[in-house]
């Protein structure tokens, strides 16, 4: 059987996505988005017996890493498109950066975000200026229902995660940790779509390329990881997991590709690691993260992954969670 990582198995990723358009994506958003801190714990690095570097995107515009990428593809809109505005569907980040990046650049947005959607980021994205459109997420695609509006409305559909000028901003997270740190071993990203995770590997195999780069999601949302294994786009069904972000039902035509030729491997973690890890970033270093963006370092924390000795960098991808929603969840520690 072909190996499915042949460059000549999938699409050539260099076509979609290339370090030259992270470059001018972080050019545009050089005087919009937030340089975020990368931060260490000396009890993480004893915890791990590595050296960790977290890159955290929790302190980012909208408290997530999606404000680079929706900002980077709405400013490419052309004038006609610009005027009449864009559609978006989103559980959550997404949505609130759209809708951001379309308040700063005066692009009106619709937003079709699932009614379950957590309510801190539904009143984030009406508060940035946003429409909303809400559905059953248990009784619609929301990729069709999209199109459904799209075709309705004349809007153009920017995705999450499945385009290239989205691909080409989260990249640049990934820029800026290797610029400030480019002695790294090891980044690990959570993934959903694989929006981050392509940008990011992108960015780390072009600026040190033995880096060892690997993808995280959860076990009960495991599809990027089935697609990495058999070499072809896996799908799942409306996940039960806490890590909203990575409720996506599968990865893209841009994504997949760029994730195949990039990324050394997948791996998944349990609900009770994801929570762990957020308890853990919360009591331990004082950081407010969600689920999702304790994801990529609960791989390290229960040990999925072990890389004692090594400069490992983790992406922690967002921060927007109810305060009231975080306690209830830790609370489920006890038991």
């Amino acid at each position: 059987m072909k190996d499915a990582r042949d460059p000549a198995f999938v699409v050539a990723p260099d076509s979609l996505v290339t370090f030259d358009d992270i470059s001018d994506a972080a050019e545009r958003l050089r005087s919009v988005s937030h340089v975020t801190p990368v931060l260490g714990s000396s009890t993480l690095d004893q915890r791990t017996r590595c050296q960790v570097y977290l890159k955290c995107e929790n302190f980012q515009r909208t408290g997530a890493f999606k404000f680079r990428g929706a900002y980077n593809a709405l400013s490419q809109l052309d004038a006609v498109q610009k005027k009449t505005g864009v559609l978006t569907y989103s559980s959550g980040n997404h949505a609130q950066a759209i809708a951001l990046a379309g308040r700063l650049l005066g692009i009106p947005t619709v937003v079709i975000m699932p009614d379950d959607a957590p309510v801190i980021k539904r009143r984030a994205t009406a508060g940035y200026g946003a429409e909303i459109i809400t559905y059953d997420r248990s009784q619609f695609s929301r990729e069709k229902f999209a199109i459904q509006i799209s075709e309705d409305r004349n809007l153009p559909v920017i995705p999450p995660y499945d385009h290239p000028h989205i691909v080409a901003g989260q990249g640049t997270v990934g820029r800026e940790l290797f610029i400030e740190h480019p002695e790294l071993d090891v980044l690990l990203v959570c993934c959903g779509g694989g929006g981050l995770l392509s940008g990011c590997s992108i960015a780390a195999k072009h600026l040190h390329p033995d880096c060892k780069v690997y993808g995280v999601e959860p076990a009960n949302a495991d599809d990027a990881t089935r697609s990495f294994r058999t070499g072809s786009i896996q799908t799942v069904h409306n996940p039960d997991t806490i890590a909203d972000g990575a409720r996506t039902p599968f990865l893209g035509q841009v994504t997949f590709p760029i994730i195949m030729k990039n990324v050394d491997d997948m791996v998944t973690v349990s609900e009770r690691a994801i929570l762990e890890a957020m308890y853990f970033m919360w009591e331990r270093m004082k950081l407010v993260v969600e689920p999702t963006g304790a994801l990529a370092l609960s791989a390290l924390l229960d040990g999925t992954l072990s890389f004692p000795g090594k400069r490992v960098g983790v992406v922690v991808s967002g921060g927007n969670v109810d305060v009231k929603e975080a306690s209830r969840l830790f609370a489920g520690l006890d038991s």
